[in-house]
């Protein structure tokens, strides 16, 4: 591989860097469940997801079962690029890497049967360029990852022309954070005794307090929102003002707070321009429109469009804003109420797009809404609607005749109403809607 002059003093960085990653211990960690496929030869597996999340230690994971396999740790590098020493390297310089691994280790160089990984690689200017060379070497695979899926998109399908395949990694869902903690998963999860539910459900309700990130687990409330905080920031700081040079910290700063503050809530941007106005905050909308794509594209913000078949329909509709993780809700959520709804149905949405469906919310003809219509990669249909409690008559009545109405529209989806507990569940739904409590839904791995 071609490489321009690298200094001395890189070589010896990246000499060093390599060393450590053949030889460090690889600790034991929660498994990640991953729905789909995980790394395919002749294509680079492209892991990416919310800084914190876990990519780094779901690349340990694929080295560690490949050891596990018999594969010997020499043919499973990795390199993190997330490094001040490496800030001024560049594609071309990492042909010395492949180089040094190949002088190091003659046999695997032949056969060119290794593993490489490579974390947050969005960082080194021309990245793709390199790893389409690696790939057309003997039988390398290679996995990737980074806290951009637009960035990784793009490189990947300009340079790398369909050999890439995409891994999303969230913060801990129910059930891996139940692994984490070493609790026992249900195995019918809607068939437990009285004592098991309370348990799962006491866990389930903690859930949606601490949330999932990895490295939250088991703090005390004001460390674990102190650490958040601070992901936010980094978030803010990092995958948008110095990525994209964003010069309106201020108008980003607002935006993050209400989007947060405000999860499962509708956003329109001419609304909340309209309001940074009236506040004199000076913003333009193309601003907005740039910032929330930003946010979404580092994964602290999920976007959820409104079904249509009209594009037109669809820009001009409020979208529905959800974070990532329902921890980050209370953090900026200055209304004081309870927010239990909102994170539950933030933790449904993150459920279903962890499954990789397709997700929008549906307006009946009557004004009526239901939260999510899912699409999963096979093309099945679920309408989700959300509701904590739905135990009283009222509140079930509204819940589910805005899923009839929908299920009119989308005859072939299956109709889901999902809440906090057993005992939030309505009197009667009828035969055609699917009653659940949410944690049961989540712990349900066969849908």
């Amino acid at each position: 591989m071609e490489m321009s002059q690298l200094s001395p003093e890189m070589k010896r960085v990246l000499t060093a860097k390599l060393a450590d990653s053949l030889a460090d211990p690889l600790a034991a960690s929660t498994t990640r469940t991953v729905f789909g496929p995980v790394g395919m030869r002749g294509k680079v597996t492209a892991v990416i997801g919310m800084r914190r999340a876990g990519k780094t230690t779901f690349l340990h994971q694929q080295r560690k079962r490949r050891i596990k396999d018999g594969i010997p740790p020499s043919a499973l590098p990795y390199l993190n690029f997330e490094d001040e020493r490496l800030a001024d390297l560049n594609g071309s310089h990492l042909g010395f890497l492949v180089e040094e691994h190949s002088r190091r280790f003659p046999d695997l160089a032949e056969s060119g049967d290794v593993l490489w990984c490579f974390d947050e690689i969005q960082l080194v200017p021309d990245w793709e360029r390199f790893v389409r060379r690696l790939l057309d070497i003997g039988n390398n695979q290679i996995f990737v990852t980074g806290s951009s899926a637009a960035l990784l998109s793009r490189e990947v399908a300009t340079a790398l022309r369909g050999r890439a395949w995409e891994v999303q990694i969230y913060p801990f869902g129910f059930t891996e954070v139940l692994k984490h903690q070493g609790r026992e998963v249900p195995a019918s999860p809607d068939f437990l005794s009285s004592a098991e539910r309370a348990r799962i459900e006491r866990a389930f309700a903690d859930w949606l307090v601490v949330g999932g990130f990895p490295e939250v687990q088991g703090l005390d409330a004001a460390s674990r929102n102190q650490m958040l905080k601070d992901y936010v920031d980094v978030a803010m700081l990092r995958d948008v003002v110095e990525r994209h040079q964003v010069s309106n910290v201020t108008g980003l700063r607002w935006l993050v707070r209400h989007l947060l503050g405000n999860a499962a809530g509708t956003f329109s941007v001419e609304k909340f321009y309209a309001a940074l106005k009236s506040q004199g905050v000076a913003i333009s909308k193309d601003t907005l429109h740039q910032l929330l794509f930003y946010l979404e594209d580092c994964f602290l913000v999920r976007i959820v469009w409104m079904e249509s078949t009209s594009e037109r329909q669809r820009m001009v509709n409020p979208r529905k804003a959800y974070s990532v993780d329902p921890a980050l809700i209370p953090l900026f959520d200055r209304s004081g109420r309870s927010n239990v709804g909102h994170a539950l149905e933030t933790a449904v949405l993150v459920e279903l797009e962890r499954r990789r469906n397709e997700t929008t919310y549906v307006r009946t003809p009557s004004g009526y809404e239901v939260d999510f219509l899912a699409r999963d990669p096979e093309g099945n249909e679920q309408l989700v609607q959300v509701c904590a409690d739905a135990s009283d008559p009222s509140t079930a009545n509204r819940e589910l005749r805005a899923l009839h109405e929908a299920g009119e529209m989308f005859p072939r989806a299956q109709k889901k109403l999902l809440t906090l507990t057993l005992d939030g569940a309505p009197a009667d739904a009828g035969d055609d809607v699917g009653v659940q409590p949410a944690y049961a839904w989540i712990l349900d791995e066969s849908w």
